[in-house]
């Protein structure tokens, strides 16, 4: 199997192409200029590829000693988040966000560099038999872009017979990689509740009905759906992250509304949750003589769930990879959530993490103002993509 000694990675290109996008940061599916770069690159290695799914991804394809794109053979995908988040980096060093409340505050710039680092060693030497896809996705950040790319024909026009991803992982320290079977990372729901009651002046509350009060023990009554409804052994987590009633101190609004999110591992949890936020929210509603609307948003992300035979390979890789001390092949899951979910319930495959080595680079966590993908994993992170890959086609592919 091709190893680290017979092909030398350009680590130094590789760490200019990261700075130079941690420079440039964009937005869910206005990633142009980042496309554009991954274009470039991927064209100086002589590797196929097509823009334009989800507006701004792009996805290119290794071929195999003799294989093509009208013979490719067992599939692999491989898959990197491209965009950035809407924040104002707080970093003085000199490659920082030359874009104002823009970031990569989530190491995505480093996804993509490590993986253009694997396209950098799997096509130097083809020696596999299939093709491997380089899935580079936008609007991972709130924009579901993992869906888009899919209903956009992703795994239609690339069809993968398994499919995998990596995140940085501040939790980590460098050197360290992690996963498991199972859930991974939580899915994630956004509601809203609406109470509607009968407005007035604040000194006579006995003509009104306020709805304050009443979302205030809406509130309150929510918090027991997680300590008293869900298995002790599940993980769930239901926030109530914003308020909002009235326009002025001495009137009794006639509305109140209320905004939330839902965290399970589970699908059973995340029902048992959403079922109980409706119900609540109607009776004590009700019982004040009140009405309670509860709307589910749309666009939510599902559990990011890795399935048995995907996560138990990437277990193994990792194992080769760092060695059997550095590799947490059993990892506590994560309650935020992340949208290759959406790929992992089309195709099997598996997420892991690679890391990022706490309080080694800034010591913040992911989504800070001051995070920092840390450059040490663009070579481990490219060689272990490589290592992979390969393993997968000799083992994997056929069974």
């Amino acid at each position: 199997m091709q190893n680290k000694k017979e092909i030398d990675l350009n680590v130094k290109r590789l760490t200019e192409f990261r700075h130079d996008l941690h420079m440039h940061p964009e937005l869910k599916f206005n990633e142009h200029r980042t496309s554009e770069k991954i274009a470039e690159f991927l064209t100086l290695l002589n590797i196929p590829f097509k823009r334009g799914l989800a507006t701004t991804g792009i996805v290119g394809s290794i071929y195999g000693q003799n294989r093509s794109a009208d013979n490719p053979g067992p599939a692999l995908g491989i898959r990197a988040d491209i965009d950035a988040l809407p924040m104002e980096e707080a970093n003085d060093f000199e490659y920082a966000s030359k874009y104002k409340g823009c970031m990569h505050a989530c190491g995505h710039d480093g996804h993509t560099a490590m993986l253009l680092g694997a396209a950098e060693l799997l096509s130097a030497n083809r020696n596999f038999d299939g093709t491997v896809h380089l899935i580079f996705q936008p609007g991972e950040e709130g924009g579901a872009g993992a869906r888009v790319m899919m209903n956009e024909g992703l795994f239609k026009t690339y069809p993968c017979q398994a499919v995998f991803a990596l995140h940085n992982w501040p939790d980590l320290p460098q050197g360290q990689m992690g996963t498991k079977i199972g859930p991974i990372m939580a899915s994630g729901v956004t509601f809203e509740v609406i109470v509607r009651g009968k407005g007035g002046h604040a000194a006579l509350p006995h003509s009104t009905i306020d709805p304050v009060p009443v979302a205030c023990s809406i509130v309150t009554q929510l918090q027991s759906l997680v300590s008293r409804r869900v298995d002790p052994l599940d993980a769930a987590v239901l926030t109530i992250g914003k308020i909002e009633a009235g326009s002025s101190p001495n009137i009794i609004p006639a509305e109140a509304r209320m905004s939330g999110t839902c965290r399970t591992l589970t699908n059973e949890s995340q029902s048992l949750i959403l079922d109980g936020v409706k119900r609540i929210s109607h009776y004590i509603a009700e019982a004040h003589c009140a009405q309670a609307e509860v709307i589910i948003k749309d666009g939510g992300y599902p559990n990011t769930t890795n399935h048995s035979k995907e996560g138990k390979f990437m277990a193994a890789v990792m194992q080769e990879m760092v060695g059997e001390t550095n590799a947490n092949t059993h990892v506590r899951p994560a309650m935020t959530a992340e949208d290759f979910g959406f790929m992992l319930q089309e195709v099997p495959g598996a997420y892991g993490w690679i890391g990022n080595g706490k309080d080694e680079v800034s010591g913040e966590a992911l989504h800070s103002t001051a995070y920092d993908f840390n450059d040490k994993n663009l070579s481990l992170g490219a060689y272990f993509w490589e290592k992979l890959a390969r393993q997968w086609f000799l083992t994997e592919a056929n069974k």
